[in-house]
């Protein structure tokens, strides 16, 4: 087994043993990331010992999206990550590399990434914001947080202030169609403009079914 497939299995072997993940946060959406952090590291060529051990253990430690201390949960994942990673043979010179491309990786905690793995590694998580997964997403955690689908009176912001914490649709307009300007990489960019022309076409598939 070569060095970073070594790497790679510990990572993913910890975040199995872990409990608790919500739909939005568990094995799969790491997965999903992990697989766009690898297609994009590739055309970048960029340091895979970086990337993917940042793209595994980007959520080892996740916070909900109401919790007080939500900014901060990236810089504990960061942390954690180089507790975890210090039980494989990866190189300690690449420990800090890794930390910052998992602290950088978050939208809420607003750290500019200043690596070309820590891009790619945002690149990849924001991707999984976008099209029909970013959208069920969206819904899940909506749910959990308790809000409405969208403002019965005014469903897409059309004539008030958007409030994503009592809408979900909302989240939509305040962040999620906002993502494809912060993508660093051609082939995120690529990727989150597809992503966008769907969750378009949901919105406007909605507005068909809920106009009166």
């Amino acid at each position: 087994m070569d060095r970073l497939r070594e790497i790679e299995t510990h990572c993913r072997q910890w975040i199995i043993n872990q409990k608790g993940a919500d739909s939005a946060h568990d094995l799969a959406h790491i997965e999903r990331v992990v697989k766009s952090a690898r297609e994009i590291a590739k055309a970048e060529q960029a340091d895979m010992e970086i990337v993917m051990p940042a793209a595994w253990l980007h959520d080892c430690v996740v916070l909900p999206k109401d919790h007080p201390e939500r900014k901060t949960a990236s810089t504990l994942a960061a942390q954690k990550a180089v507790e975890i990673l210090s039980e494989t043979s990866l190189s300690k010179s690449k420990h800090p590399a890794v930390a910052h491309a998992i602290e950088a990786h978050s939208f809420s905690a607003g750290i500019q990434p200043k690596t070309p793995e820590a891009k790619i590694v945002q690149d990849a998580d924001r991707l999984d914001a976008l099209g029909a997964i970013g959208i069920a997403r969206c819904f899940a955690i909506g749910g959990q947080m308790g809000s409405a689908f969208y403002h019965p009176r005014d469903p897409f912001g059309e004539n008030r202030e958007y409030d994503d914490r009592q809408w979900t649709i909302d989240h939509f307009y305040t962040k999620l169609l906002k993502l494809p300007k912060t993508m660093h990489t051609d082939s995120a960019r690529a990727m989150a403009g597809k992503r966008t022309l769907y969750m378009r076409q949901f919105l406007q598939q909605l507005s068909d079914e809920i106009s009166s």
